[in-house]
């Protein structure tokens, strides 16, 4: 994960920043006054950890990337960043009011470490994960054209029940799930953010910032992949492939976890 994150890492904020909607709902589930702390776990280069500074918190972000850590510190001075494993934090118990982690937990080696260190430093609060599910990803539409790619990518990440029991587990309550879907403005490019934009996955320096390309997808999909993709833009079959996939379980989902 080191080495994927820190090859990554180099031209990730290319096309990776907060989405404020994404930024709004973590900050709603939240539900901590202004200055509380927050801890962002495997928070990359930062973009939402500066993102919900600004909305009056407390931050501190995390990560095992020291490349993702030194873009993450020329955004803020004031916000504590700090290299760690999700699953062996340096923080005191009960340290933080709050704990978000988006878009990460299927890069953890197992899930029960790093909740159980989110558990161990979080005082009365909530942590709040952003990520997708198998069930959503088997109705990406990617799927018609990096079939391989995103096979590997959903067969990596961990279904919601999965989550949840690990977390309940630990000694977290599940507070709530809500799904996300994903909006033609979305300003932050991840694995389906082009959904409603499929030239945008023509651009090499998108594909080379979602991890899905960047680590499972060979270069021989990826070539015959983007052929295929750029005759059904031309064409506008790609309406017809994207109706296809249409689903109501959501694109991607939030997973509310509290401690008393």
């Amino acid at each position: 994960m080191v080495a994927l994150y820190d090859h990554i890492g180099l031209n990730y904020d290319t096309t990776r920043k907060a989405d404020s909607e994404i930024t709004r709902r973590l900050r709603n589930h939240l539900q901590v006054p202004n200055g509380s702390k927050v801890l962002d776990i495997a928070c990359g280069t930062g973009n939402y950890t500066v993102a919900l500074e600004n909305t009056g918190l407390n931050m501190t972000g995390c990560d095992l990337s020291y490349k993702m850590l030194q873009q993450a510190i020329s955004k803020s001075k004031t916000i504590n960043w700090e290299i760690a494993d999700a699953g062996k934090l340096s923080f005191k118990n009960n340290t933080f009011d709050g704990i978000i982690c988006t878009l990460s937990i299927h890069h953890f080696n197992n899930l029960i470490a790093p909740f159980h260190e989110a558990f161990r430093v979080l005082d009365n609060g909530r942590l709040v994960i952003f990520t997708s599910s198998p069930e959503q990803m088997k109705n990406y539409w990617l799927k018609e054209y990096f079939p391989d790619a995103i096979q590997k990518s959903a067969e990596q990440m961990p279904n919601v029940s999965e989550v949840s029991n690990t977390l309940e587990t630990i000694g977290f309550s599940i507070i709530g799930r809500e799904t996300f879907l994903i909006q033609p403005d979305l300003e932050d490019f991840f694995l389906y953010s082009g959904k409603y934009q499929p030239i945008m996955y023509l651009d090499e320096k998108v594909r080379s910032g979602i991890s899905t390309f960047a680590n499972l997808a060979s270069k021989e999909e990826v070539d015959e992949g983007c052929l295929k993709l750029k005759k059904d833009i031309e064409t506008k079959n790609i309406e017809k492939v994207i109706n296809k996939y249409s689903s109501d379980l959501g694109d991607y989902v939030f997973i509310i976890a509290g401690k008393k």
